[in-house]
């Protein structure tokens, strides 16, 4: 029997079915504009299939497992007046009004002003630093900023040695991260400075690299989290872990309890552990000479950025957009900030927004529709080089998690990588309006395939 096979709208196909032809439909898009050339050379690059190769089994190959909890002077070396900031570099006077309130927040809480308002001025005239947390293997959800006092997280993968970090997590609402910067937020700070982190360091050091962060991902996604806007089991788990110690570390029993309250009334906990786990993968994956996998994507709130295996720290920006979802009380799409955060380090990793076909829950926070979901994560298969058996989706027979974004999928298909996320207010001081789906600006990934190609036309002039 004759079978006709079809692509892009559905008029010819629905016409030949009318006439009781099979028809097999092929869902067929033309490359990104202006990128042909550039995939015909990174196609034929030698070195190309076995750097990718490489790269997917070195992210697989890594375990985060949680060995401390410290300030982030100690661990990452920061110093009085020096801040990191979540995606690619940014300077004070493109800095949108959630990074900045983060930042005037820190600039409170380590005592560099008395009042938050007192910040700009000295933002403004380059007294205080601003950094990239990717540049010191370090991720931030939202705003990101990091500075001397705050304690991190440490995971560290055993067998090659090398660690990631990342703060502890607020909650929700007014909070640092998602710009505020009022009385309450400086007084949690202090809380988690003076409380949460010398307690969780001291069940973090008796538990060192007993708590498997990549295995509990694994478990998590079993039981309806995809690990990015929705952490419930995971943080519960993480508890199970740290209990423990946590019982038998001689804190004071009002802030042991307060610990527990604080750890186990915020489902978000468990994403600072998740992020840096997803980090520390891909990592591994990085520097590997015609890999096209992305091995980052962050946003500043204005900026958003990829990182890509074979073109080592360059980042490759575009205008960070603004995602459509969810809004909280009167809030609507005017208060909305454009997309910000490291958080997308999970996306990167297959988790998140990839693995929304996990979380069908996720949709009451981000908008859409459980189908919706389920066809989110078959759509994300398209543009990765592979799976990864740890982490699978129940719904979907068990199938691994797309993993390891392709550059040159991306732009061959024209399909950009899903994003849920939170949204900030776009005034500093607002704190969190919504949640919602983005994606990347379209851009970054021509600019990507571009540099990839010249740099295989380099290795190729040299043969």
């Amino acid at each position: 029997m004759t079978t006709v096979v079809t692509s892009g709208i559905d008029l010819l196909a629905t016409a030949v079915e009318d006439q009781a032809v099979p028809v097999g439909r092929v869902d067929w898009r033309p490359p990104m504009p202006g990128t042909a050339a550039d995939l015909a050379t990174v196609a034929t690059d030698p070195l190309r299939s076995e750097a990718n190769r490489r790269a997917l089994e070195a992210f697989l190959g890594v375990t985060a497992r949680l060995v401390d909890v410290a300030p982030a002077a100690e661990v990452l070396g920061l110093e009085r007046g020096q801040f990191l900031h979540a995606g690619p570099p940014i300077t004070w006077d493109r800095a949108s009004g959630p990074l900045r309130g983060g930042l005037m927040a820190a600039a409170a809480f380590e005592g560099l002003v008395d009042d938050p308002e007192d910040a700009p001025a000295l933002f403004e005239s380059g007294s205080f630093t601003l950094d990239p947390c990717h540049h010191h293997h370090a991720v931030g959800p939202m705003a990101g900023v990091v500075s001397p006092s705050m304690w991190m997280f440490v995971l560290e993968d055993a067998a090659s040695g090398r660690r990631t970090f990342c703060s502890l997590n607020e909650g929700l609402g007014k909070v640092l991260r998602y710009g505020a910067y009022d009385d309450t937020v400086l007084t949690r700070l202090r809380w988690m400075r003076d409380v949460l982190g010398p307690t969780l360091q001291r069940a973090a050091r008796a538990t060192a690299g007993e708590t498997d962060v990549t295995g509990i991902l694994t478990q998590m996604l079993q039981m309806g989290d995809e690990a990015h806007n929705r952490n419930r089991a995971g943080t519960l788990m993480l508890l199970r872990d740290l209990s423990p110690a946590l019982a038998t570390s001689g804190v004071d029993a009002a802030d042991l309890a307060e610990v527990f309250r604080f750890v186990g009334g915020n489902d978000h906990f468990f994403l600072n552990l998740a992020m840096p786990a997803c980090k520390l993968a891909l990592d591994a994956a990085r520097d590997i000479p015609g890999s096209t996998m992305v091995v980052a994507m962050a946003r500043n709130g204005t900026d958003f950025g990829i990182q890509v295996s074979g073109t080592g720290d360059e980042w490759f920006t575009g205008p960070a957009q603004v995602p459509e979802g969810l809004f909280l009380g009167d809030y609507g799409p005017d208060d909305a900030n454009p997309d910000i955060g490291d958080s997308a380090i999970t996306e990167t990793a297959g988790i998140g927004g990839f693995a929304m076909a996990t979380a069908p829950a996720i949709v009451r926070l981000v908008g859409g529709s459980v189908p919706d979901a389920l066809a989110a994560t078959r759509r994300m298969h398209e543009i990765t080089l592979g799976e990864n058996p740890r982490w699978s989706i129940p719904v979907l027979e068990f199938q691994g998690v797309p993993t390891g974004i392709d550059v040159t999928r991306v732009c061959r298909t024209g399909i950009l990588p899903q994003i849920n996320t939170g949204m900030a207010g776009k005034v500093a001081g607002t704190g969190q309006v919504g949640a919602g789906l983005v994606t990347p600006p379209a851009e970054v990934f021509p600019a990507a395939l571009a540099r990839l190609a010249e740099l295989a036309r380099g290795r190729g002039d040299h043969l």
